[in-house]
């Protein structure tokens, strides 16, 4: 039961101090069920959050049995006590605790992760180090906004827009809060889910046996709950007290709660004391009882069925949930409130009475009127009753458990369909002067031109090709050599990178990396194009161009250029060049492996970024070439460690995300891209062909499953009918846009599955000669 979301109530219960993951009956997952991780205050922490969480955790575990729930429970320290459902705490100012939570929930293999926000309860500039936790999970996010603000400040808006992007359900328990999401936060209406607050389902009772025990049965009583603070607008309430009185003096006001933990500790109990003077002062001392302490659920709701008329009086009139006066609608209280959020739409066709403001005199006004007209006040009890059975716990956690549902990634095993994509994907991004970098959709994106990264890979894809199928690929071969061609800038030794759509070179040099995947291509050309011609113009211009991979100092530069030299040994073993890229690339990376790894970091880097898996695999092909086994066994260690690394606790190949690229000695899960399952696909085909080990045969299918479907959102990527590949995998689904890395990374992935893995099967290349109409592309 959350109530305002404020601490309250509870009392403490001893635990261990420091928590870990248990292994409990509850917490094994059965075959088939899903894990949620919960995450929020719980018991039996004294706060609203706390309730609300565990509420949410007992009703969620009858309405789906087969759910299994991991419990990660805020605290403000490590000294507060965790009860015993929660398998890890979390420490609220601990920033090193929030990453160490999402790895345990990675870990866990959660279908869906559902977190409980309000700003207080984590640390940080407006509870920030939450995004921590967030932007380290893999599985989907949903996150229930306790807190919507019309008006944040800039550290706010920062960490509300940043759950907007990451989660793929909002839960809001008010049209105010979804109207917020989506015109202050930008949320889309698909991604919201309004669902609100739960309530007790009690037989309605008009005077309980408790005000007979208490001798008050036959008095007049209002009510207010919930930590007593200045938010609460008791002075308001109690100025209304004397206009009461004076009609009815034996009117009973009960305030029931405990002073605000914090207020507490700043001035003690001044606060409560400043309440009994005023009182004192107005006469009406012996109107009011006050109960200053923490209440368990079952007593809370005792006390409010104590009433005849539940006061709200909150002066903040944004104010979007309020647990008490949930309950008290759902336990048929009369309500006289404040027109705070919450209360306009809860209390809308006459549940209860709205104010017009906080002010003294409309609730005097308004409770004189319940009091004197019984009927009318009978009325309002029914409809408040009515109205709560729509909120009732058991129809509350069927709609979260619905939403749950929707949020987790589909289970269906990908496509086992083997055909090649069709290669009118790859011509529809291609012109006469090569190929397009960039597509909005499935439209190529003329504002952003060529490249010659992908007029390389696309070079590839065309040499890779069956015989059968050259008879399409031949002139787009042409254009994309000539691009490179083109792109060679005599002057400065190394070939540009970027080309306006316009044909004007955008750059006099492009990257290191650029580079070494144009000299890449080029022997891959050398050793692999059908016509003899465009073998010698590859092989040409890789030996006028190779001196330039002296300079290199990027690690993947000198991979890139060492993948292309192994290629060009293909085609003339004797070259020198080549072989001389060779040695010294597998000397650097071997050296780059031994002095960067550590325990538990078995990687060239003390971080990871794109291409990852090139480094092993360059590694290993120049230990094959120079009959070098430390080299090859340093490759296959590192590359077996990075698909350890790249494969989710569920099975399914995770790829490093983008958004962690550069971050030391750890990685994040989005937005996952194309090019790293290519990368891991043929350095697990070089390292089958070097120890024959099947393990590596399947790794490389889990990573070609991730573009059909079988990836942390169950969405595929690629469509084998249009040829075309998505841009990534991201925290809400996919990127929509199919550009040229992307679309290529798909065909050239497939090829390497087909010669290396499939190759005891007769892949169906006619699927390959697909039309190249753009109605074949859109279909």
């Amino acid at each position: 039961m959350k109530l305002d979301g404020e601490d309250r109530f509870f009392p403490p219960v001893s635990d261990d101090d420091v928590l870990a993951v248990r292994d409990r009956g509850e917490g094994t997952r059965a075959a088939g069920a899903a894990r949620l991780a919960l995450i929020g205050c719980f018991r039996p922490r004294q706060c609203g959050i706390a309730t609300f969480t565990a509420d949410t955790y007992d009703h969620l575990r009858k309405a789906r049995p087969d759910l299994a729930i991991d419990v990660y429970a805020m605290r403000r320290h490590a000294g507060q006590p965790v009860g015993p459902e929660a398998c890890r705490a979390i420490d609220e100012q601990d920033r090193a605790a929030y990453c160490a939570a999402a790895e345990a929930i990675n870990a866990s293999a959660a279908d869906a992760v559902w977190l409980q926000h309000e700003f207080g309860i984590f640390g940080g500039r407006a509870g920030d180090m939450v995004l921590d936790l967030v932007d380290r999970i893999a599985a989907p996010l949903i996150v229930t906004l306790h807190t919507v603000l019309a008006t944040p400040n800039d550290d706010q808006r920062r960490v509300i827009e940043r759950l907007v992007a990451r989660a793929s359900k909002l839960v809001v328990m008010s049209d105010y809060g979804r109207e917020a999401l989506r015109d202050v936060y930008g949320a889309d209406e698909e991604q919201i889910a309004l669902i609100e607050h739960g309530t007790p389902d009690r037989p309605f009772v008009d005077i309980p046996p408790l005000r007979e025990a208490l001798g008050i049965a036959k008095r007049p009583v209002l009510s207010t709950f919930g930590l007593i603070g200045p938010g609460k607008g008791l002075e308001t309430a109690i100025r209304a007290l004397p206009a009461i009185a004076a009609q009815y003096p034996d009117i009973l006001y009960r305030i029931v709660g405990a002073t605000h933990p914090n207020l507490v500790a700043a001035e003690g109990e001044a606060y409560r004391h400043s309440l009994e003077a005023l009182a004192e002062s107005l006469g009406v001392a012996d109107n009011i009882a006050w109960e200053n302490r923490f209440l368990d659920a079952g007593e809370l709701l005792d006390q409010i069925e104590l009433c005849d008329i539940y006061l709200a009086p909150y002066p903040n009139l944004q104010q979007i949930t309020s647990g008490t006066l949930a309950y008290a609608v759902a336990l048929g209280r009369a309500v006289v409130s404040t027109p705070f959020v919450h209360a306009r739409e809860l209390l809308a066709d006459e549940v209860g009475i709205l104010l017009p403001g906080c002010d003294s005199e409309a609730i005097a006004e308004a409770v004189l009127l319940l009091l004197a007209v019984p009927e009318e006040r009978r009325g309002f009890q029914r409809r408040a009753y009515r109205r709560g059975r729509r909120t009732a716990w058991n129809v509350i956690a069927g709609e979260f458990a619905a939403l749950i549902e929707t949020a987790i990634a589909p289970a269906d095993a990908p496509s086992a369909d083997r055909r090649a994509p069709a290669l009118a994907g790859v011509w529809a991004l291609s012109d006469d002067v090569g190929i397009l970098q960039h597509a909005r959709h499935l439209i190529p994106d003329r504002d952003h031109g060529y490249c010659i990264d992908d007029n390389a890979r696309a070079l590839m894809l065309v040499h890779s090709l069956a015989p059968r199928a050259q008879e399409d690929a031949g002139r787009r071969a042409i254009a994309y050599a000539s691009f490179i061609q083109h792109a060679w800038n005599e002057e400065r030794g190394v070939f540009r990178n970027f080309m306006g759509f316009d044909r004007r070179w955008l750059e006099e040099a492009g990257s290191e990396d650029s580079n070494g995947r144009t000299l890449w291509a080029l022997g891959h050309a050398a050793a692999n194009a059908q016509s003899p011609a465009m073998r010698a113009w590859a092989a040409e211009w890789f030996d006028r161009t190779a001196g330039m991979a002296e300079g290199f100092r990027s690690p993947r530069s000198i991979a890139f250029a060492l993948l292309g030299a192994d290629e060009r040994l293909e085609h003339d073993a004797s070259n020198r060049q080549a072989r001389a890229i060779v040695e010294r690339g597998g000397a650097f990376l071997c050296a780059l492996w031994k002095t960067a790894r550590r325990g538990g970091w078995d990687w060239f880097e003390p971080k990871l970024t794109y291409d990852n898996a090139r480094l092993a695999e360059a590694l290993i092909r120049a230990g094959r070439r120079l009959r070098s086994l430390p080299h090859e066994e340093a490759g296959l260690g590192a590359l077996d460690w990075l698909a350890t690394r790249q494969t989710a606790a569920e099975g399914h190949f995770r790829p490093i995300g983008s958004e962690g690229f550069g971050l030391e000695g750890e990685s994040l899960p989005f937005d996952q891209q194309p090019v790293e399952a290519w990368a891991t696909i043929a350095a697990c085909a070089t390292a089958f062909d070097t120890s024959g080990s099947r393990a590596w045969r399947d790794h490389a299918e889990t990573a070609f499953a991730w573009f059909l479907g079988r990836n942390d959102r169950g969405v595929p990527l690629g469509d084998l009918r249009s040829g075309r590949c998505l841009d990534g995998l991201t925290p809400r689904g996919v990127n929509r846009n199919s550009g040229a890395e992307s679309t290529l990374a798909f065909h050239l992935a497939w090829q390497t599955m087909a010669k290396v893995f499939w190759r005891e099967s007769a892949p169906d290349f006619e699927a390959m000669r697909s039309a190249t109409g753009m109605a074949a592309v859109a279909a």
